[in-house]
């Protein structure tokens, strides 16, 4: 998930979501400007879904069909995102160690 982005002074902040199962590629699943990117990242952290801060990639995935796999152009973009969000996950599932 991309968290609200602001690329210019008068641009609305930006969230897009995506859905990830295997087998293919990441979904778009929602898009949103303003406060419609605010409820998606309100939702993503309610329900403990890690998201990255990436302008570029969420302009170019905003322009993708709702439920469409992203296309081949973003896959090395994407390949960056999913493997931040193993790391996160990861590290949620991991035991703490006490100090």
């Amino acid at each position: 998930m991309s968290p609200p982005t602001q690329t210019s002074p008068t641009r609305r902040p930006l969230a897009v979501a995506l859905h990830y199962a295997e087998p293919g590629a990441p979904r778009v699943v929602a898009v949103g400007r303003g406060e419609l990117a605010q409820r998606i990242i309100e939702t993503a952290r309610e329900h403990g879904i890690p998201f990255e801060v990436n302008a570029p990639l969420a302009e170019a995935l905003s322009t993708v069909e709702l439920e469409t796999e992203i296309p081949i152009e973003l896959y090395g973009a994407m390949a960056v995102i999913l493997a931040f969000i193993l790391r996160a996950s990861q590290a949620a599932r991991a035991p703490s160690l006490p100090p």
